[in-house]
């Protein structure tokens, strides 16, 4: 079942993103690295936000390890916000967010309960239960109400809470497909008929099996296999399954995509998925809770799903609680390539500090750190907004929220689950809600992940250029925040550092000037560390989250100039900083410093706010 494909049709067109990628202190990154090889105090030209306690780089211990060579192999340990480099009350601020969407929101609760997981390094800094993992019987279509158990027949979320993943499960089937194309046995580029001839029918033939990784493969989203009583039956209407647009011609989501490629592994593999998951990923990594069809003995500590019954759903099963929730996954046998696959948010962790790490966890290694780079690596730059690389959705504000760079990797599931990992910052997240306990048509969208995300986005702290503050523009979605300096006679040219993560397209910073004292404003032209221009004097999208160095010459004498940062009603980026404010005259010389209180005291910010983090 595809996640939410109301919201990836609302999305807006995102910017396409290029870059070398190289494995990095046991991540994947572009260019330099925050905080990985800059001293304390270090900013401009070190590609460092700060180095140093609590910055970014920290807590993971991260090296450059290079192209094929080994990435430290962290372990997950808990541990307090301060060992992990964050900020307490920004994570602080993620369970009482999620804890909002317990209640209606706005009409339903978005889930019954959830697991919060969040971390940095090897560090687990947040890992909490919130409401219920089982508080429904049934749903009443009629009263559009869940029909409540008793109190004491309730069951609330834990820890171990168990999950039915739905789509996050693609990503395992993915995983082993990596795992077979660093083997050899599988060519990324190859025809998936070199493997299954029979899929050939219906004009597939020349479908390849990077196209099945990256959803560019033509099929359309989905086919209700279930309705077909045989296997044969159901592997006839993949085989004969007509493309919905040219291999290789567009961007289209299809749990098609990952249940082809489960056909593919078992036939050159010989094993089950089941087995393959079990072999090469939780076994080697000590996932113990995590599985294919989990027993009776786990329902438990199983989060209940929906009261599945037509017309909503394709089958009559009554309240699911314990077996996959996805129709065409328990049509067949609860193994499938797209979704089946129940976890718990500590061994999610553990996968996401595995690919974090380059590929290893311990003594285990299960990828390369070329392999994990190419699963990090977008394939889809020819489809703008629909960035992807092998089975991981890619730089996703609709998800990701703040924590989306073009390197942020994760996926979601229908049933309220999500995983993101940004190897920027070496953070993780894990959200796993019952958001269709009872019905799936009391969730919408996916505001509480974004609430998660923008919190430990904003709890990685990004340290001043110079002093101790900086102007931080905050993460409001709908607004717009001025910082003005004010006039000064002689000034010809404005400096100052400039930081900024937005949302491409949509959230830009501006440079301005006035000329009526503020009456109407002109963009200012500027060039960003002494090499890069900006002839429209705006910037926006994703910046390296490293300081860069401003430089714009003055339009007239004695003009005001501002900052300006614009957000739209949807997604927001991590925010923009400015810092070491300075006006010079035609010699160079200083004639406004905000360094110097009196100078620092006629800046008017309208929104922004003095930050030391």
């Amino acid at each position: 079942m595809t996640e939410d494909a109301t919201a990836r049709d609302r999305l807006l067109s995102r910017r396409a993103f290029g870059g070398g990628v190289l494995a990095l202190g046991g991540a994947v990154m572009i260019g330099a690295v925050p905080g990985a090889a800059a001293s304390p105090g270090s900013t401009r030209g070190a590609g460092a936000e700060a180095a140093g306690p609590g910055a970014e780089g920290s807590g993971s211990g991260a090296q450059d390890v290079g192209a094929g060579r080994a990435a430290r192999r962290t372990t997950l340990r808990r541990g307090s916000a301060e060992r992990a480099g964050l900020l307490p009350t920004h994570l602080d601020r993620l369970v009482t967010d999620a804890e909002a969407f317990l209640a209606p929101s706005p009409t339903h609760p978005w889930y019954a309960g959830a697991v919060l997981l969040a971390g940095r390094g090897g560090t687990v800094a947040l890992h909490r239960p919130i409401g219920s993992a089982v508080r429904y019987s049934a749903y009443d279509e009629k009263t559009d109400t869940g029909v409540e158990l008793p109190p004491d027949e309730q069951l609330a979320m834990t820890e171990d809470t168990v999950f039915d993943l739905a789509s996050v499960s693609k990503l395992f089937t993915s995983i082993l497909a990596v795992q077979q194309i660093e083997r050899g046995t599988l060519d990324l580029e190859a025809k998936v008929t070199a493997y299954l001839p029979e899929f050939g029918g219906g004009g597939k033939q020349d479908v390849t099996v990077r196209q099945l990784l990256t959803h560019t493969s033509g099929f359309r989203s989905w086919i209700p296999l279930y309705r077909e009583p045989t296997r044969e039956g159901k592997l006839r209407l993949l085989w004969n399954e007509v493309p919905a647009n040219p291999p290789g011609s567009a961007y289209l989501y299809s749990d098609l995509n990952l249940i082809s490629l489960q056909l593919i592994l078992e036939e050159i593999t010989g094993h089950g998925l089941d087995a393959l998951l079990h072999d090469e990923i939780t076994a080697p990594l000590g996932m113990h809770r995590t599985r294919f069809n989990p027993p009776l003995s786990w329902r438990p500590d199983i989060a209940a799903t929906e009261d599945a019954r037509r017309p909503w759903s394709g089958l009559d099963r009554g309240m699911v609680w314990g077996e996959v929730h996805d129709e065409n996954a328990y049509s067949l046998g609860g193994i499938a390539g797209h979704a089946g696959v129940f976890s718990r948010a500590w061994d999610l962790a553990i996968l996401a500090r595995t690919l974090l790490n380059g590929g290893a966890y311990g003594r285990a290694r299960i990828l390369s750190p070329e392999s994990v780079a190419l699963m990090f690596t977008d394939f889809n730059t020819a489809f703008p907004g629909d960035e992807h690389g092998l089975g991981f959705e890619l730089y996703q504000h609709w998800y990701m929220g703040a924590m989306a760079t073009p390197h942020t990797a994760g996926h979601t599931g229908f049933t309220g689950t999500s995983l993101v990992l940004d190897p920027t910052t070496d953070a993780f997240l894990i959200v796993l809600g019952n958001s269709v306990h009872p019905v799936r048509s009391w969730r919408s969208g996916s505001a509480p992940r974004v609430a998660a995300a923008n919190s430990l986005a904003r709890a990685v702290p990004v340290r001043p250029d110079r002093g101790r503050t900086s102007w931080f523009s905050g993460m409001a979605s709908a607004t717009t925040v001025t910082l003005t300096l004010p006039q000064v006679t002689g000034a010809a040219r404005l400096e100052c550092a400039l930081w900024w993560d937005t949302e491409p397209g949509a959230d830009r910073v501006a440079l301005e000037s006035s000329a009526d004292g503020g009456a109407t404003w002109q963009p200012v032209p500027f060039t960003t560390d002494g090499r890069t221009e900006h002839p429209a004097g705006t910037v926006a999208g994703w910046s390296g989250r490293v300081w860069h160095t401003v430089s714009a010459r003055l339009p007239g004498a004695d003009t005001l100039l501002r900052w300006r940062y614009a957000t739209d009603q949807r997604y927001v980026g991590r925010g923009v900083y400015v810092d070491g404010l300075r006006l010079l005259d035609g010699a160079g010389r200083p004639v406004f410093d905000e360094a110097r209180p009196a100078d620092g005291a006629r800046i008017e910010a309208d929104g922004w706010t003095r930050s030391a983090d």
